[in-house]
């Protein structure tokens, strides 16, 4: 079997970084890249999809697929489980495909562990004063869940340092660039291009 070419680019950030934004505008700017939908146990909200934005299933069958071992990476936040499909992201990675992990840190960590190869890419706000303001400027928190969310990104802003490129999302139109900088490099790392580009370096050589 030919070595996958496909790359994982694993994006995390605290709540309220704006992770979602830019995971948006870079999938709109790099169709090719696929994201990964995470299952969840916890209740669709207005507007959410099933199977655009999570895959929407009960604790008992999350723990199901637990015990089958379906999952690279779950993690239990706030009292809802969230995880990601393994076989699902083999079988992409296996024909070429870039696929784009939006998860916090625990799973990266379990994901990284698994492929250590996957690039990491922390998404950080320009100080916990502004992740604050943005936080309750969302209207959506009671105060006891924004200060676990403040008490949580200091710990993950801890663990920075393990992840290869750190986005600072203080201009939302500069973070969304280098964000789609970071993608568009790592496809041209020398041993991703050496393997897709295979046969036509076979030929220039031979032709040489």
């Amino acid at each position: 079997m030919s070595q996958p070419t496909g790359n994982i680019f694993i994006v995390v950030a605290p709540s309220g970084a704006g992770k979602t934004s830019l995971v948006a505008a870079l999938l709109d700017a790099e169709p090719s890249v696929e994201l990964s939908i995470s299952y969840s146990t916890r209740a669709a909200r207005k507007g959410e999809v099933d199977g655009k934005h999570y895959h929407f299933v009960d604790q008992a069958t999350f723990k199901s697929m637990i015990e089958r071992g379906d999952f690279l990476e779950y993690a239990e936040v706030y009292g809802n489980y969230y995880g990601t499909s393994a076989p699902w992201i083999r079988s992409r990675l296996d024909v070429g495909q870039d696929i784009l992990l939006e998860i916090d840190w625990q799973g990266a960590e379990q994901v990284r562990k698994v492929f250590p190869e996957a690039i990491g890419i922390f998404i950080a706000p320009p100080s916990i004063e502004e992740l604050e303001r943005r936080l309750r400027g969302r209207a959506t928190d009671s105060e006891d869940v924004i200060r676990r969310r403040l008490a949580s990104a200091r710990a993950e802003i801890d663990k920075i340092s393990e992840y290869d490129y750190i986005v600072v999302n203080d201009d939302f139109e500069r973070a969304r660039l280098d964000l789609i900088s970071v993608v568009r490099a790592n496809r041209l790392r020398s041993a991703i291009q050496c393997r897709k580009l295979a046969p036509m370096l076979a030929r220039m050589g031979q032709g040489g």
